[in-house]
């Protein structure tokens, strides 16, 4: 399709991990991951398509829920990985939901964190999102008045966070905003038949523990777990929480 994905990596041997950031990160935000797993795993932190570190921009009519998963896909099949352990932030976590409807044979086990197999009211949620950036002027106006709702940790990763949303282009953020709020996986997650994982941040005011209890209540055999002074992108705010229970889980699965 000529659409350019990008790619993090980290480790020689072992299982392959597979991470897929969300709307308003890029593949940066697996820097702690990809550090501390490097020593028992091949690990690959996806960047996908139009997320503002890969350029030229796409086409934003490409930024779609199914090509995100070609992206996921082609990162994979460059690393020769037939199968592997997904792990996915909010939109990472709904890739991770549409990967597992197109190649479930591909995937060893899920992990999602501050995501959501439906979002209530998703379309409304989204066109909310976009007319305010639209309001902003520009992504990094966008991005400085966006941080102050994921629930940061006090004093911690501000222009971090900002500097990564502010990278996208606006055509590209709001097709990526579409995407990412308007899925509904509810009806597979009784067929998914690999091992899973469920994390959510405990100061999340984005995707609120409800959601990831929706996940694991409908997941046969899925784990649900908290993760103390973290917001939304909780492997980023508390990362040795969010590394420790990644990896007893991995262990197991």
């Amino acid at each position: 399709m000529g659409v350019i994905a990008g790619c993090r990596l980290s480790g020689r041997e072992g299982a392959a991990l597979l991470f897929v950031h969300g709307v308003g990160s890029t593949a940066a935000i697996w820097d702690a991951q990809l550090s501390a797993f490097d020593g028992d795993y091949r690990c690959f932190a996806v960047e996908l398509r139009g997320n503002g570190a890969s350029k030229p921009d796409p086409d934003p009519n490409t930024i779609t829920r199914e090509g995100y998963v070609e992206d996921v896909l082609a990162v994979a099949d460059a690393a020769q990985c037939d199968r592997f352990h997904f792990i996915g932030c909010s939109l990472g976590g709904v890739v991770g939901f549409e990967l597992y409807r197109r190649a479930p044979q591909r995937i060893r086990s899920l992990t999602f964190l501050g995501s959501f197999a439906a979002y209530t009211e998703g379309a409304a949620y989204a066109a909310g999102i976009i007319e305010s950036v639209q309001r902003a002027g520009s992504m990094e106006n966008f991005a400085s008045e966006r941080v102050r709702v994921l629930g940061l940790p006090a004093g911690t990763r501000r222009d971090e966070t900002v500097s990564q949303m502010a990278c996208k282009s606006v055509p590209c953020y709001q097709a990526a905003t579409q995407a990412t709020w308007t899925g509904d996986y509810r009806t597979m997650l009784a067929a998914i038949a690999v091992p899973v994982l469920v994390l959510y941040g405990e100061n999340d005011p984005v995707a609120p523990a409800r959601f990831s209890q929706e996940i694991a209540d409908s997941v046969p055999g899925a784990r649900l777990a908290r993760i103390p002074l973290a917001g939304h992108v909780a492997n980023a705010d508390n990362p040795e929480a969010f590394n420790a229970l990644l990896r007893a889980f991995l262990k197991s699965a």
